[in-house]
């Protein structure tokens, strides 16, 4: 496929997606990969990079538009990717059978990739496509040389039209991925000539979208891009929250409401009902959905013993942009679209800075806790989670039932008295004695976190 004309932005944090997919791309079979996750997580520049690999490859990008149109649009797709095959001229495929089959021959003994971006709206003008899309599977697709990769964005749609035990495609697949936002320590590449901290707080603003990252550029300071990408009608993130509510909820209403409620601080589900004005069994059956989505999460404290029964379940927002929207704009939407952006900036937002940061810490924390830790500890570990301590701000418990206490010094604390009771908490809960991790941000960026083990026998 070919490449753009304009300098291709970095490609940040995919490496082993994209190795994935190239593993299938070179295994010799036909293959039907899935592959799905939210609107502006990557997922075309993912395929695209792989389109642009070795293997011949068809790149189709679904529209709105009605079946016909879009039968002759993906024509014109095989066309550029089988470099004007002139069977073409002429040809009108009637139906999708009929045009995946003929992509199907015309591939030959050599590997095709064949990528279908926005399946979701296919299916929409394509009553029962994924019916049709079996039936080409059987009857050519799976002894072919093709590499046939469904792509979409309804997260929703996605797991139960394509990938659920009723699905007409159940059985058919090779494989499948949900793409997720990129990890605390790749986001920040997006921000090579800024500090660790300037860095960590755009993450701390629009969490780990690669398309929200793209947004905030260098040459601006933090305020500047919050103020032109947020906080003006005009911006690009400023309606992003309700189209992606929008394209997955038929309802947003109560959703939106729920979402405010969370990002302000409500958080047990009681609360939540009677904050939005809804029965708890109806605030359940939404949250539910969200956590399906994984837009909210429910966390239980580690320290519960019994954390499925458990009554100390808390539920917060799962992505930072989302948080950041129902906290600082939607209650000044009034304020925003009578130009008073700099305001709500400067009253609301830049208070709320040292809070977001710190928040944000801690998930470099709890990745490093859950991917690199056992390399201090001795041992893998098995779960982690927040912890609402003034030192200890997550706790973890190795393979082994080992206690790890995560531990942030506070700016200018002196007394460690608060310490020594929280670690004496967690001793009395597990009946260890907890291995120390003390964190820090640092200067460096291919080591933004400081981690020191603490010897055994001192407090820190």
């Amino acid at each position: 496929m070919a490449s753009p004309n304009h300098t291709e932005p970095p490609f940040i944090g995919r490496s082993d997606e994209l190795a994935v997919l190239e593993e299938l791309a070179n295994s010799g079979k036909p293959e039907m990969f899935v592959l799905y996750g939210r609107r502006r997580v990557g997922k075309t520049e993912l395929l695209q990079r792989l389109c642009g690999g070795q293997h011949r490859a068809v790149y189709f990008q679904a529209a709105q538009v009605r079946e016909k149109d879009s039968l002759r649009s993906f024509k014109e797709a095989l066309r550029d990717g089988l470099g004007g095959d002139p069977l073409l001229d002429g040809i009108e495929f009637p139906d999708w059978p009929t045009a995946l089959g003929f992509a199907a021959e015309r591939a030959g003994d050599q590997r095709l990739i064949l990528v279908i971006d926005e399946f979701p709206y296919l299916c929409d003008s394509s009553k029962g496509l994924p019916s049709q899309i079996q039936q080409f599977w059987d009857m050519k697709g799976k002894k072919s040389s093709i590499m046939l990769v469904l792509c979409g964005s309804q997260v929703s749609f996605m797991e139960k039209e394509v990938l659920a035990e009723r699905s007409p495609l159940f059985g058919r697949r090779t494989g499948q991925r949900r793409l997720e936002p990129l990890r605390p320590t790749e986001a920040i590449d997006f921000f090579p000539n800024w500090s660790v901290r300037q860095a960590i707080m755009a993450y701390a603003i629009v969490g780990g979208m690669p398309a929200y990252l793209r947004r905030f550029t260098e040459n601006r300071t933090i305020t500047e891009n919050v103020a032109a990408e947020i906080l003006r009608p005009e911006g690009y993130l400023f309606d992003e929250v309700q189209f992606l509510l929008r394209s997955e909820l038929t309802t947003p209403h109560t959703y939106n409401s729920i979402l405010a409620a969370v990002a302000r601080g409500v958080h047990r589900i009681g609360d939540i009902a009677l904050h939005v004005g809804v029965d708890t069994p109806t605030a359940g059956k939404y949250l539910h959905v969200l956590r399906e989505l994984r837009l909210v999460e429910r966390e239980v404290p580690i320290t519960d013993p019994d954390p499925l029964r458990s009554r100390k379940g808390r539920y917060r927002i799962n992505d930072r942009f989302l948080a950041f929207h129902f906290r600082h704009l939607q209650p000044h939407l009034s304020l925003v679209h009578a130009g008073r952006g700099k305001r709500v900036l400067s009253e609301f937002v830049e208070p709320d800075f040292a809070r977001l940061f710190d928040d944000a810490r801690l998930d470099f924390i709890l990745d490093h806790m859950q991917r690199d830790a056992a390399e201090l500890v001795g041992e893998e570990m098995a779960e982690v989670g927040r912890h609402e301590g003034k030192f200890v701000r997550a706790v973890g418990r190795t393979v082994m039932d080992q206690t790890v206490a995560a531990i942030v010094v506070p700016e200018g604390s002196r007394s460690t008295a608060a310490l020594q009771a929280e670690l004496t908490h967690l001793r009395q809960v597990f009946g260890d004695e907890p291995i120390k991790l003390v964190y820090g941000i640092t200067d460096r960026r291919e080591r933004p976190l400081d981690v020191e083990r603490v010897p055994e026998g001192e407090l820190v």
